[in-house]
């Protein structure tokens, strides 16, 4: 109940009811691009500020090590499992989406703790980064091999280009750079390293900006995202009832996965429930841009309205609250 009294998460179920009653209510394109880049932008300052007072620790070291296993670990089970009930492809595609990170709602959980006065590494923002690419990576990798399955399968031998299907070839290494050099995520470290290097005196400075203005900006960026989400509610109808249980209970088995290696390593309450949180959270932005051209056999009705319609208001509402609840009773 607290997390629903929050102003912002408030504006959210706002923007979903009146997405659902088909308003014609909307955010400018322009706007909700720029509201992205600001909280990106706001939230590399926090924690390139954060690490410049507690400094590189064993601890920053640990947990930016889950990230990434965790990155690669969740889209390669989860392409494991899709496959037996989908086509390669779009089990590829969800895959990737699952394994990825939502930056929104990474940056609404550090409202969250900030809100609870929980304490967290500033480092955590860096760790969301270094997970964005890794699924992507894999899934591309993961469709390639598909592709060259079906060309020996038909041709007796040969291999396709990663871009087969879509009339225009697309070299791994071209994914690598859409993937390491995505403006958003330059945004974010690149605001992470100005933190760290003007420390306690930019933070001054930048308050205005960068604290301020947060939470305002999030309220009004989480209403766009609430409908957005309800107007893509309706490319999910006729799917099968099992990939909408998919986008309810896969958050819930990825965060017990980062909570699990959070026990093991030692990792504070704060720092494991946003672990968690990227964990379980699923990309509609990043991930459904790189896959549309390079995977274009798979659907994006599917990986995409899984992830925006249904996981992202679940995670907003009722995960977050969730995973830092048991973050704080398992690590605490």
């Amino acid at each position: 109940m607290p997390n629903l009294l929050d102003p912002a998460i408030l504006f959210f179920v706002f923007g979903l009811l009146a997405g659902t009653v088909k308003s014609n209510l909307e955010i400018p394109p322009q706007i909700s691009r720029f509201l992205s880049l600001y909280l990106l932008m706001a939230l590399g300052l926090k924690g390139g500020f954060s690490l410049a007072e507690s400094g590189l620790t064993a601890e920053v070291a640990s947990t930016l090590g889950l990230a990434v296993l965790l990155a690669v670990v969740v889209p390669a089970i989860s392409y494991q499992l899709l496959k037996r009930r989908l086509g390669g492809f779009d089990a590829a595609a969800i895959a990737a989406t699952y394994g990825s990170v939502s930056a929104v709602t990474f940056i609404t959980a550090v409202q969250f703790l900030e809100n609870q006065g929980t304490a967290f590494g500033g480092h955590m923002a860096a760790a969301m980064a270094l997970m964005e690419s890794p699924a992507i990576i894999m899934a591309v990798l993961f469709a390639n091999s598909l592709r060259q399955q079906a060309a020996v399968g038909s041709a007796g031998g040969g291999t396709l280009a990663l871009g087969a299907g879509s009339g225009t070839p697309i070299r791994l290494g071209k994914i690598l750079h859409e993937s390491f050099t995505d403006g958003a995520q330059l945004l974010l470290l690149g605001a992470m390293v100005i933190g760290m290097v003007t420390g306690v005196a930019g933070e001054a400075v930048m308050a205005p900006f960068s604290t301020d203005l947060f939470k305002g900006m999030l309220a009004f960026f989480l209403l766009d995202m609430g409908l957005l989400a309800a107007r893509n509610l309706g490319e999910l109808k006729g799917k099968p009832l099992w990939l909408l249980g998919y986008a309810l209970l896969a958050p819930l088995a990825h965060a017990a996965l980062a909570l699990g290696l959070a026990l093991v390593a030692g990792v504070s309450p704060g720092n494991g429930a946003l672990l968690m949180v990227l964990a379980a959270s699923a990309s509609y932005i990043a991930v459904p841009a790189v896959l549309s051209h390079a995977i274009p056999e798979a659907q994006p009705a599917l990986y995409f309205g899984m992830s925006l319609g249904i996981t992202f208001p679940f995670n907003i509402v009722v995960g977050i609250p969730l995973y830092v609840g048991l973050a704080h009773r398992v690590l605490g």
